[in-house]
């Protein structure tokens, strides 16, 4: 039986790969047909539940982790270790990463190989120049600062309760599906971080579980991050695992919601995005733009400053060097710069429909 496994694994790990080089096969297929069906199970079964069963699933591993590292440093310590027991050890530790490598490539993965939403909205994706990074930073700067006049803290405290926060994610969506049908997402399975705390030390807002299909937000970040980061993690859901397609979606689906607090977050951090890489090409020029930010806009930039700040240490450099060598693997080679490349997106995006549509 375990050598019809390691045959059966072996084949769909293969298969896997010759999918993964058929972009446009994936894109029609997986992506459009098995995986929505796959993810719409997945959450019908997991996301009544009010906590994150892949939390569980995770703090269960590296339970199992811990006691298998202790037996062997235990076996080590007693030097009964020999070629047979290092084999077995070796055979076992192929056996389950080759099975967690099949199982989130087809619950999931395999959605980094697709086409994308720049060719489902027929985008000319371009590198762009100054000009552009001139005009797309200075758009999302008016966006930002009548946005910044509008928020209040009590809509912001209103999201202390993240059933608020996750209930207006899930409606910002039903209106996105009004003009891009692609983008419904029924039923919801959004929930918080049981690492959240561990998350501000390891570098993470928010991530997919491809094995249970649920979203998890860390809770702990700045208010004025959480529904951007709540929307971008539901896009993932919907199969758009590449960064920059999820923060794309985030930006239609947070345009799309008549809401304040979801809107200036949508800029924000976007702007944020544009400013940076318009700093790249003329420093003074990106300078300018800040000095002409909405005190609001300000504050809340200081307030992520202060934060992230507060929680850098040698391991989350470790975990982003591992997570952006990982972006890598899986067709997005700049790595943790491909949250950035959403900008591209946008150029073509108001290019393609105009300055006012973004």
């Amino acid at each position: 039986m375990r050598s019809w496994s390691w045959v059966l694994l072996i084949v769909f790990a293969i298969a896997i790969k010759f999918i993964a080089s058929h972009p446009f096969w994936v894109e029609a297929h997986y992506s459009s047909g098995i995986y929505p069906l796959i993810s719409k199970v997945q959450r019908a079964i997991f996301g009544w539940v009010p906590f994150s069963l892949g939390d569980v699933l995770y703090a269960f591993i590296g339970l199992i982790v811990c006691v298998k590292t202790g037996q062997l440093i235990k076996t080590l310590l007693k030097k009964q270790v020999n070629r047979h027991y290092l084999l077995i050890g070796l055979r076992q530790l192929l056996f389950f990463f080759l099975f967690l490598y099949v199982t989130f490539y087809a619950f999931w993965g395999l959605n980094y190989s697709r086409q994308g939403i720049d060719y489902q909205l027929s985008l000319d994706i371009k590198e762009i120049n100054i000009q552009d990074a001139d005009t797309l930073t200075g758009l999302l700067q008016q966006r930002l600062n009548y946005f910044a006049n509008l928020v209040n803290e009590a809509e912001r405290d209103s999201f202390n309760r993240k059933k608020n926060l996750f209930e207006k994610a899930n409606e910002a969506f039903l209106y996105a599906a009004n003009s891009q049908s692609f983008l419904s997402y029924t039923p919801p399975s959004i929930k918080p971080s049981l690492f959240s705390y561990a998350g501000n030390y390891l570098g993470f807002q928010g991530y997919y579980n491809a094995f249970s299909g649920e979203a998890q937000v860390n809770t702990t970040i700045p208010r004025c991050l959480e529904p951007f980061v709540t929307v971008h993690e539901i896009a993932h859901q919907l199969g758009y695992a590449k960064e920059s397609d999820a923060n794309f979606i985030a930006f239609i689906a947070c345009k799309s919601l008549p809401e304040n607090s979801f809107q200036y977050s949508m800029y924000l951090d976007l702007y944020n995005y544009a400013q940076s890489e318009l700093f790249q090409k003329d420093s003074l020029l990106a300078i300018s733009y800040q000095n002409k930010l909405h005190p609001q806009a300000l504050m809340d930039f200081e307030e992520c400053r202060v934060f992230y700040q507060r929680h850098q240490n040698p391991v989350e450099v470790m975990i982003t060097w591992l997570y952006g060598s990982f972006l890598k693997a899986n067709n997005q080679p700049e790595g943790k710069r491909s949250y950035s490349r959403v900008i591209n997106f946008l150029v073509a995006y108001y290019k393609k429909y105009g300055k006012e549509a973004i």
